[in-house]
């Protein structure tokens, strides 16, 4: 009965997020969404206004939302209904309004089978108008209420200034109707566009700050947070916040640990994305996710975010908080070192190490950023960057060099072998074209190290896991630079890493540090052993 309560909870978010007016088009696979708003009208949480023309709903919507400067949504059924609010949904985003379009869709399995009133309803109103999904299937109230209550934040424009029309399309799956369930809903606090706000915590027990992929603007201001409030500092690679003696440098294997299990409140810069822990920490029903950004959206990947705010006001923390951790991160680095070896955490760890201030760290979004995220601090970092916005391995080190001319500073790059492998014109250096001085340290494992750490990396993966997750290409890559006018260095120690690393950055160097692939499996499985 997952159709009633989707509905239900559509319903109920929409007038968390104040909105008093709703305009339905009768129809058949919308009719959890009817009920439901038939029964908040009379709770009197929603005033429903029912017309059976769908561009006349739009409209009327369209002045209701005019007159009462507020997002007014209107709801219809699928298939071509969803069409009758084109011409209205155009006025609302020229005119700057608020609406919400929410179409009553089929399971996606249906959709270009035939199946009565299906068409491919998402991206019907263009590019500029912006689209939320949302499925019965996926038996998550959490992450309804809080999609629909980003789609009324865009369309209401409260961070960004610029309000206009914006689509939830909702797949209902039968049985579409039922009893109407009481949902809950719980929102998070956003703040507006009017000036800087700012969120005051009134203690700072258990607290901690977390930054993901992140501007060096960023990263400072959580860095100068967690410093100021003595709180734990957990920083992704590419946070430009990785530094100074807050930053606990294995808080990723921590969190599964004593003192991750204490935590009860998560301050959250940036884009966290690269571990399943920190995912497993931010998707917690006991921890309280307070997010801080500097943009008009807001990253909020396990649906928690009990507020999103400009900036945040802490008092200072309980000084045994922090030195729990910074103990327990000691004792993990005494640990690793009596097992460390010629790995891709080695190559990691050196990498980090050696490039300094003045100059640019790039990292490629695979296996080798996620090596960085166990290395050892640095107190004289330099400035990073990743393409973590959608983690691609593609156009890496294109990316690198656009930095690299952009900041006319020596800049070094971390990346596996497949992903410089997607990237092979980047290293064609057009003899016209203004030059930089870049260095690249390639992870030459021979394939998708990666892999081999999750699911299909199993035993019972084996037989086909070479051929379609490891993929080793038997590339010369050193050969391949050095033709297209690299100097190439091939190191198979760390000693010979270290060396290659001292040499200043000068025109264009390809260090290709030679790893074997195998044992990476059980190797992250007794890190994260270390951890517990």
């Amino acid at each position: 009965m997952n159709s009633p309560m989707l509905g239900a909870t559509i319903v109920s978010a929409l007038a968390a997020c104040g909105v008093t007016d709703v305009v339905l088009s009768p129809g058949s696979r919308n009719a959890a969404l009817s009920l439901a708003l038939y029964e908040a009208d009379a709770r009197d949480l929603i005033r429903l206004h029912v017309r059976i023309d769908e561009r006349v709903a739009c409209f009327t919507a369209l002045g209701l939302a005019k007159g009462s400067d507020r997002v007014v949504a209107v709801v219809t059924t699928s298939g071509s209904a969803v069409g009758n609010l084109a011409p209205a949904a155009m006025e609302a985003k020229s005119a700057g309004v608020g609406l919400l379009l929410i179409t009553a869709d089929r399971p996606a399995e249906l959709i270009g089978t035939g199946a009565n009133q299906t068409g491919e309803q998402v991206g019907a109103f263009g590019p500029s108008v912006a689209t939320v999904r949302l499925s019965s299937l996926m038996e998550d109230p959490a992450a309804w209420g809080a999609a629909v209550q980003r789609a009324h934040v865009v369309a209401s424009g409260r961070r960004s200034r610029m309000p206009g029309p914006v689509h939830i399309n909702a797949e209902f799956s039968a049985p579409l109707v039922g009893p109407v369930p009481e949902v809950d809903v719980r929102l998070a606090e956003v703040s507006g566009s009017d000036g800087v706000t700012v969120h005051e915590v009134a203690d700072a027990e258990r607290t901690v700050v977390l930054v993901g992929d992140a501007s060096r603007t960023v990263g400072m201001e959580a860095r100068a947070l967690a410093e100021l409030s003595g709180l734990p500092l957990f920083a992704e690679p590419s946070s430009n916040a990785r530094t100074g003696d807050n930053a606990i440098a294995h808080y990723r294997l921590l969190l599964n640990s004593a003192p991750g299990a204490e935590i009860r409140r998560v301050i959250c810069f940036g884009h966290p994305t690269l571990s399943r822990p920190v995912t497993a920490l931010l998707s917690r029903g006991d921890v309280e996710v307070i997010v801080v950004t500097d943009r008009a959206d807001w990253n909020d990947v396990g649906h928690r975010g009990a507020a999103v705010v400009d900036r945040v006001l802490i008092p200072e923390g309980d000084p045994g908080w922090l030195e729990s951790w910074r103990v327990a991160d000691q004792r993990l680095v005494e640990k690793r070192s009596s097992v460390a070896g010629w790995d891709g955490h080695a190559v990691a760890e050196a990498v980090v190490a050696a490039v300094g201030p003045r100059e640019q760290l790039f990292f490629g979004s695979s296996q080798s950023i996620r090596d960085a995220d166990l290395a050892p601090i640095n107190q004289r970092p330099a400035r990073v960057w990743a393409n973590r916005g959608l983690s691609g391995i593609d156009g890496t080190l294109s990316t690198a060099t656009g930095v690299a001319l952009a900041t006319g500073e020596p800049t070094t790059v971390l990346l596996g072998d497949l992903t410089l492998q997607h990237d092979m014109g980047a290293l064609v250096m057009p003899p016209l074209e203004p030059g930089c001085d870049i260095r690249v340290v390639v992870v030459h494992d021979d394939g998708g190290a990666i892999f081999s750490t999750l699911e299909q990396g199993a035993p019972e993966y084996q037989e086909a896991f070479e051929r379609v997750f490891g993929t080793p290409q038997g590339m010369d890559l050193a050969g391949v630079a050095a033709a297209l006018g690299w100097e190439t260095t091939t190191v198979s120690d760390a000693r010979a890493l270290n060396d290659a690393l001292e040499a200043p950055v000068r025109g264009r160097q390809l260090v290709v540090a030679a790893l074997p692939r195998g044992g990476r499996r059980a190797a992250e499985a007794a890190l994260s052993e270390l951890g517990r």
